[in-house]
């Protein structure tokens, strides 16, 4: 079905892998058609409850987009990328109603960082790098770099690595708060897995609330605080909240059915 990705459903979970080692899993047309692919599957296949992003060998999660595309390019082609691939894939990872999460092996420069970044959180694993290195080709990133790298570590942070284009490495990256955990590259898939089988084991609903409501907090929209009293109040004519509070009272574990 894909020819640059792979994928595997299991209990629940589907991981994403980028499968380009040969490449260091760079980004380019193929890739972002198979992307947004994958992630149509992932809003519509009632089977997957979250997913996993990843990259194929020991390298690299993404290294970067595949800079040959670029040389053609004029400034109407780099608009059209740019918003293509922010629509089809970039946006509709961070507003997905299903948790997905990266899982950073290696490499995560330009796109790469950009494509993690996009991901409702980040575990990465010891030996992974981390950079905006975009002014180097005479660029800034263009798929959201600018604006998520300064909502997960602060401006002044964002500023520096953006202007420098130096890597950071996962230590640095955990510290910044750009990733949530660093653990060895064997532990890294069995790590983000046994978080993800928590987050299934919640509600759904309330799940999607969060990361609607969580997005909302991070471009500082003004009636964040209205929409949570709106999301709290319309989650109280669930099943699953009926069944979260009968379960607490009764001291055994909920069962949740998605409505």
């Amino acid at each position: 079905m894909y020819t640059t990705i792979a994928t595997t459903l299991t209990d629940e979970i589907l991981t994403i892998t980028i499968n380009r080692p040969d490449k260091l899993n760079a980004l380019n047309k193929d890739v972002m058609t198979d992307l947004a692919a994958a992630l149509d599957e992932v809003y519509n296949n009632a089977d997957i409850k979250c997913a996993v992003l990843t990259g194929a060998g020991p390298k690299a999660f993404v290294a970067g987009a595949d800079i040959s595309e670029f040389t053609t390019l004029d400034k109407a082609g780099g608009l059209d990328m740019a918003a293509r691939n922010q629509k089809n894939v970039f946006d509709k990872i961070e507003n997905c109603h299903k948790p997905i999460v990266a899982a950073v092996n290696g490499f995560a420069l330009g796109g790469g960082c950009e494509l993690a970044m996009a991901c409702h959180f980040r575990l990465a694993s010891d030996n992974a790098k981390f950079g905006q290195p975009e002014v180097n080709l005479g660029l800034v990133p263009g798929y959201g770099g600018t604006q998520r790298l300064t909502q997960l570590i602060g401006k002044g942070k964002a500023m520096e690595l953006m202007m420098t284009g130096n890597l950071i490495d996962a230590t640095e990256a955990h510290r910044l708060g750009l990733v949530n955990e660093v653990t060895t590259p064997e532990n890294l898939l069995p790590r983000t897995t046994q978080l993800l089988q928590t987050i299934i084991s919640k509600a759904p609903l309330a799940i999607a609330k969060v990361i609607a409501l969580t997005n909302i907090a991070a471009l500082g929209a003004a009636d964040g605080l209205q929409q949570e009293i709106i999301a709290f109040g319309e989650l109280f004519d669930t099943k699953d909240a009926k069944e979260g509070a009968a379960a607490f009272l009764e001291k055994r574990k909920a069962v949740f059915v998605g409505k």
